[in-house]
């Protein structure tokens, strides 16, 4: 199997290591700094466990790389439409592309039925342009579930998990997805095969809807974020109102949020990503989450005042730290 990994960061860079010193046949489309210590000094992760460095194939450019069998789109979902735009030549019309992006993806509502079938989200795919390039029928879902972040380009650290969740949309079990599943086993991913792929991504949506976002205003890692009475009640509220379009679309958590907090205080003093994307002054990944939350309420009809304050207020702030 060839693989290529779309985005050499916390997450795409973790898989690719594993990927590669598996044997696979790996690349990775990256730019930039990343690309240039790549190319010198390989990817190299760094865990508990110890330190691992891996050789790979890297380019900004997908025809040097050529036609894969699967390509990992791994990169923040605010970038997702310009990776898009540019994987063309990674593709053949038998490659799948395993989508990694947190919040809802640009695919959640094709063939899926219910009240949004085939609804397009401008929050999430403005101008359909990752819909006009990666179509649902060579898209395998997917959610991450392990803790990553990135010091340097090219260096990662995995601080916790290893998890990922991969599946049909249709929820099949296909040859693809089982030569996929069998390629981020052996690069030491834990990995489940799911026959309900969107309820899997809206369950991670919800956990990570307001602890991000609030962390990112902030500044707050997770614990302190819900040691904090008043915080945590309007987190939670935000979370009712997630949960009520989960109900409406097909994708129901029968967890309350206090349950989902328990889980969340396991991780400690947790920095999550968006707090880490706001702290090194890059674009965060708001509009996947809060805006498609309440894109979507709009259509199904449940209102959603505490994800719009918690959407304004984190965009207004990233605005502002932008302008400094």
């Amino acid at each position: 199997m060839r693989v290529c990994v779309v985005g050499a960061g916390a997450v795409g860079g973790f898989i690719a290591a594993g990927l590669a010193n598996a044997g696979t046949d790996t690349s990775v489309l990256a730019r930039g700094a990343t690309l240039s210590a790549i190319r010198a000094d390989g990817l190299r992760v760094e865990s508990a466990d110890g330190t691992i460095t891996a050789k790979v194939t890297a380019s900004d450019d997908a025809a040097e790389l050529g036609a894969q069998d699967a390509v990992i789109l791994a990169v923040k979902a605010q970038s997702a439409p310009a990776a898009a735009a540019s994987i063309g030549p990674l593709l053949r019309p038998d490659s799948v592309v395993l989508s990694t992006l947190n919040g809802v993806p640009w695919w959640f509502f094709e063939g899926f039925g219910g009240p949004c079938e085939g609804r397009h989200l401008d929050s999430v795919d403005p101008g359909g342009t990752i819909a006009s390039a990666i179509p649902v029928s060579q898209v395998i879902g997917g959610t991450v579930h392990l803790s990553a972040s990135s010091s340097a380009p090219g260096v990662i650290h995995r601080h916790s998990g290893n998890g990922i969740i991969i599946g049909e949309p249709d929820g099949t079990d296909t040859p693809r997805l089982a030569s996929l599943a069998a390629a981020l086993r052996a690069a030491g991913l834990t990995v489940t095969v799911s026959a309900s792929i969107r309820a899997d991504v809206w369950y991670k949506l919800w956990g990570n809807l307001t602890v991000g976002p609030v962390s990112a205003l902030t500044g707050a890692t997770a614990d302190q974020i819900l040691d904090d009475d008043l915080v945590r009640v309007f987190c939670q509220s935000a979370m009712l109102e997630a949960r009520e379009i989960g109900a409406r679309i097909g994708c129901p958590i029968t967890e309350t949020p206090t349950d989902r907090n328990l889980v969340t205080r396991k991780l400690g003093a947790f920095r999550p990503s968006m707090l880490q994307d706001a702290e090194a002054g890059r674009d965060l990944e708001l509009d996947a989450l809060t805006g498609a939350v309440r894109e979507i309420g709009a259509i199904v009809g449940v209102p959603t005042p505490c994800v719009d304050a918690l959407h304004g207020l984190t965009r207004l702030a990233a605005a502002v730290r932008a302008r400094r």
